[in-house]
C-alpha cells in the first residue's frame, strides 16, 4: 500500500470520509470509485477552469459604473474621457476583483457543505452582462440604478430560496422530458467547446466575421479590425498555437490516463504565457498590458470593499425594476437547473425520475449564493459548467467543490496571480470537457421524432445563442408543440390516426412516480400522524439513469475507472460491426 492509498484509506474511514460519502466510508450510500486525492485534484482542475470569472466578471460589472457619479455632458455622453470617473472605475474594479474571490468561496463552500455535489458556483457569465448592459446600462446610461437592480438580484436569491424549500425547483427539473435532459449535457458540451474556441475566454480560433457571424480567426491583434474581426492572417495568431499546444498535451496526457491531465495542461501553458520576452507572454509592452503586468507584480494583495458591499435601494416603483427581477428568474432557474442536472447527470447520481441526490439542498445553497453576490455587489451566482472539468478527473463529492472554494480563499490574498491565468491556457480545458459532455448524445431516443427533434434544437440552441437558459426553453416549447399536435390529431380522430408510439419515450412515469411535495415535508406529516417514514429515501436509486443491464458499470465515465478497458473494447467491436451491417450488400 503506497501512502497515497494510506492517505485516502485513512480519510475515508474518518467522519470526514462518511459525511462526503467516500468510498470504504460504509456511509449511506457511499459513491463508487471516490478518493480522497483525487477529490482534491479535481477541485484544483475545476478552480484553474473558472479562476477566469475573477477578472472578467469584475470587468463586466465594472463597466456598470456601480455608486460611481458621471457628469453626462453632450461632449462625453458616457464618461469615457473623464479621468477622475475612470479612476472610480478603476477602484470599483478592484472592490470586484475581491468580491467575486470572496462570493465564489462562499457559494463553493456551501454547495459542497450543503449538498455534496462537486460544483463550482460564482456569478453567472450570461447573467453580469445582462445585469451591465440591459439592466443597468454601461456606465449607468440604462434605466435602472445600479443600487435598485442588486436589490433586484436580492428578492430574486429569496424568491428561489422559498421555492427551493418547498420543492418547486425540483419538481420543475422532473417534469422535464428525460431527453431534453441528455440533450441539455450535450448543448452544454457543445457551448463550452465555443467559449473555447473563442479568444476572450478560449484559445482564438473562431473569429468574428460580420457576413457569416463567425469564422476562422486566429489572427494577431494587429490584423484586426476595430469590431475585432480578422483581416487576414488567420492561423498566425501566437496565442492560438499555445492553446492548440495546451489541447494536444491534455489529449495525450488523457489518453495514457494521466491523473489531473487537464490541471497539467493549464499550469503549463500558463507559466509558459508569463514571461514577457516571448512572443506568447499575456503581459505585451501596451497600457493595458503593463496595467496587468503591474497588478501581476503586486502577487499577494487585499482591497477593500467599502463601494459595493450591501448597496440596495429598494425603488420598486419603476417598470425596469419588474422587468430585470422577472427575467433573472427565468433565466436564473432555467440556466441553473439545466446546469445543476447535467453535471449530476455526468458525476453519475441521478435517478430514473430526473431528480439528483441532494438536489433540495443544492437549489438552497444556490439561492442563499444569489443573496450572497447581491450582498457583495453582483449579478446572481450560479453553478458553472466548467465543473465538468473537475469531474472529468474524478470528483464526485462535495469535497471537491470545497477545494475550489479553497481555490478562491488563496486567491482573495493571490488574486493577481490567479487573474492572470490566459485565457489560451483554460480555452483547451474547455474543448476537450465539452466533448467529453457531449459523449451522451448516443442516449438521446433518435428513433421517435417527438423526442429527437426537440433534442436536437435544445443541443444547437445553447451555443448559437450563448445560453442554456434559451436552449432549454426551445427544447420544451417545441417539444410542447410537436407531441401536443400528434395529440390532439390522436384524439380527434378517435386513435385512428397515429404514429408509432412504441419508439416514444415514457420519461412520465418515473417522474411522476414521486410526491411533488419535497421529502422533508412528508416527513413531518407522516411523523405528525404516528406513521414515520425513514429520513433517507431508499427506494430511489441514485445512479445513473442512463438505460443499463449492469449496475456495477455506470454509464458515466469518471475519471478513467467507471468502465473497465474490456468492456469498453466489447462495446466498440459491436458498434463496428453494427456500423458494418449497414454497409454489406
Amino acid at each position: 500500500m503506497t501512502w497515497i492509498d494510506t492517505i485516502n484509506t485513512k480519510v475515508a474511514q474518518s467522519y470526514f470520509g462518511r459525511y462526503f460519502q467516500l468510498e470504504g466510508s460504509g456511509a449511506y450510500r457511499e459513491r463508487k470509485n471516490t478518493r480522497f486525492l483525487t477529490e482534491l485534484r479535481a477541485g484544483a482542475t475545476t478552480f484553474f477552469a473558472m479562476a477566469y470569472i475573477i477578472s472578467v466578471n469584475a470587468s463586466i460589472i465594472s463597466e456598470s459604473g456601480g455608486n460611481c457619479v458621471c457628469p453626462y455632458s453632450p461632449e462625453d455622453p458616457v464618461c469615457d474621457n473623464d479621468p477622475e470617473y475612470l479612476g472610480c472605475i478603476f477602484q470599483l474594479k478592484m472592490d470586484m476583483i475581491m468580491a467575486t474571490a470572496i462570493m465564489s468561496m462562499i457559494a463553493s463552500f456551501l454547495i459542497g457543505v450543503g449538498s455534496n455535489l462537486p460544483l463550482g458556483l460564482a456569478p453567472g457569465m450570461g447573467l453580469n452582462a445582462y445585469f451591465t448592459y440591459n439592466v443597468v446600462g454601461y456606465h449607468g446610461t440604462g434605466g435602472t440604478h445600479y443600487q435598485v437592480a442588486l436589490a433586484a438580484v436580492l428578492i430574486e436569491g429569496c424568491i428561489f430560496f422559498i421555492l427551493s424549500v418547498f420543492g418547486i425547483r425540483q419538481w420543475l427539473a422532473r417534469i422535464i422530458p428525460m431527453s431534453i435532459k441528455v440533450a441539455m449535457g450535450c448543448g452544454i458540451g457543445l457551448y463550452l467547446c465555443f467559449i473555447g474556441l473563442q479568444s476572450s475566454a478560449g484559445i482564438g480560433l473562431v473569429g468574428l466575421d460580420t457576413s457569416t457571424l463567425v469564422s476562422l480567426g486566429a489572427c494577431p491583434d494587429w490584423a484586426k479590425d476595430e469590431l475585432g474581426a480578422c483581416t487576414g492572417h488567420t492561423m498566425e495568431s501566437p496565442h492560438t498555437w499555445m492553446g492548440i499546444l495546451g489541447l494536444v498535451i491534455i489529449v495525450v496526457l488523457t489518453m495514457y490516463r494521466v491523473p489531473g491531465a487537464i490541471l497539467i495542461g493549464i499550469v503549463f501553458i500558463s507559466i509558459t504565457s508569463w514571461p514577457r520576452v516571448s512572443a506568447v507572454t499575456y503581459f505585451p509592452y501596451t497600457e493595458t498590458g503593463q496595467t496587468m503586468f503591474d497588478y501581476f507584480r503586486k502577487v499577494v494583495t487585499v482591497h477593500p470593499l467599502d463601494n459595493i458591499l450591501a448597496q440596495f435601494h429598494f425603488d420598486l416603483t419603476s417598470r425596469e425594476i419588474w422587468i430585470a427581477l422577472i427575467t433573472f428568474l427565468y433565466v436564473d432557474i432555467l440556466d441553473t437547473t439545466g446546469t445543476m442536472y447535467s453535471m449530476a447527470r455526468y458525476g453519475g447520481f441521478t435517478d430514473k425520475s430526473g431528480d439528483f441526490e441532494h438536489s433540495t439542498y443544492a437549489f438552497m445553497a444556490d439561492a442563499i449564493s444569489v443573496i450572497v453576490g447581491a450582498c457583495f455587489g453582483s449579478s446572481p451566482c450560479t453553478a458553472y459548467v466548467e465543473s465538468g472539468a473537475g469531474i472529468a478527473e474524478g470528483g464526485r463529492t462535495g469535497i471537491t467543490a470545497i477545494t475550489i472554494a479553497f481555490g478562491f480563499f488563496i486567491s482573495i490574498f493571490f488574486s493577481p496571480i490567479f487573474a492572470s491565468f490566459p485565457p489560451w491556457a483554460t480555452g483547451s480545458a474547455l474543448i476537450v470537457v465539452g466533448s467529453m459532455m457531449t459523449s451522451s448524445v448516443r442516449n438521446i431516443n433518435w428513433d421517435y421524432p417527438g423526442d429527437a427533434i426537440p433534442a436536437f434544437i435544445t443541443i444547437t440552441v445553447m451555443p448559437m445563442t450563448y445560453s442554456i437558459a434559451y436552449g432549454l426553453i426551445g427544447g420544451i416549447v417545441s417539444y410542447i408543440v410537436i407531441n401536443g399536435i400528434i395529440y390532439l390529431i390522436d384524439k380527434a380522430t378517435f386513435g385512428r390516426i397515429r404514429p408509432d408510439y412504441s419508439l416514444r419515450e415514457n420519461w412520465w412515469t418515473a417522474a411522476f412516480s414521486r410526491s411533488f411535495l419535497p421529502h422533508w415535508m412528508r416527513y413531518i406529516y407522516f411523523k405528525a400522524r404516528g406513521n414515520p417514514i425513514p429520513w433517507h429515501e431508499d427506494e430511489y436509486d441514485f445512479g445513473s439513469d442512463d438505460e443499463k443491464d449492469d449496475d456495477d458499470h455506470p454509464a458515466v465515465i469518471v475519471g478513467g475507472d467507471s468502465i473497465h478497458d474490456n468492456d469498453m473494447s466489447i462495446l466498440n467491436q459491436q458498434r463496428y460491426r453494427e456500423k458494418g451491417e449497414l454497409y454489406e450488400p
